[in-house]
């Protein structure tokens, strides 16, 4: 029994080392509370800019979806790693995690934390990293919505997908291709976020807002 786990680890530790031959942009661990909608959506987006497996890790939370739970995760699998999913300890630059305001007693907590972390862990190569939060007011598919229309009132997060639907009939969440779907307005959606970037901030909720344009020109810029 003994050797046959010494096998499996060893086996566990060649996969980690493989998947680490990475590219020469920065290492990006994405970290999201949803395990659907938002890992499709960003694992589109890698793939589509052909980024590096190794370098744009993505992953849904594992302890629970309240926000904080998603940043416990997010940091613990930073310094741990998770061999079994290729991942090595401290092997990334940059911490995102991506969650919504919804009714999250522990969204505000959250918050706190990420920025309690950013700036003072370090990877591999004792270089510190930035831990940031991607919150989204109400929900992430306010991000999407802002590709056909422009927000500027608060919206509970049933009617933002009612008026998604009215634009992408038969959207639903864990649902893929939505990358595809909404692409051609991101250059939209991107101006309309700033612009309520630049009046709110993921603390003042109800008032809509979200740091997904942030995350997503990030990854596709990566290569440029």
């Amino acid at each position: 029994m003994g050797r046959d786990n010494q096998a499996k680890d060893r086996q566990l530790r060649r996969k980690a080392a493989k998947k680490s031959q990475r590219a020469s942009y920065a290492r990006i661990l994405i970290v999201t509370e949803g395990s659907k909608t938002e890992p499709l959506y960003l694992e589109e987006i890698r793939a589509v800019h052909q980024l590096h497996s190794a370098n744009v890790e993505v992953q849904p939370g594992q302890l629970g979806t309240a926000p904080i739970q998603v940043v416990r995760y997010a940091q613990q699998l930073f310094k741990e790693g998770d061999l079994h999913k290729g991942i090595r300890p401290k092997s990334f630059d940059q911490v995102y995690v991506v969650f919504d305001r919804d009714d999250h007693e522990s969204y505000f907590n959250a918050l706190d934390l990420v920025k309690s972390l950013d700036g003072k862990l370090r990877n591999e190569d004792n270089q510190t990293i930035s831990f940031k939060a991607i919150a989204s007011i109400p929900s992430f598919e306010l991000w999407l919505l802002l590709h056909y229309e422009d927000i500027q009132a608060p919206i509970h997060r049933d009617e933002v997908i009612s008026r998604l639907k009215q634009h992408i009939p038969g959207y639903e969440k864990g649902a893929g291709g939505t990358f595809a779907t909404t692409h051609d307005r991101l250059d939209a959606a991107t101006q309309r976020a700033q612009a309520l970037a630049a009046k709110f901030n993921a603390y003042t909720a109800p008032e809509p807002f979200t740091a997904m344009h942030e995350l997503v020109t990030l990854l596709t810029k990566l290569r440029v």
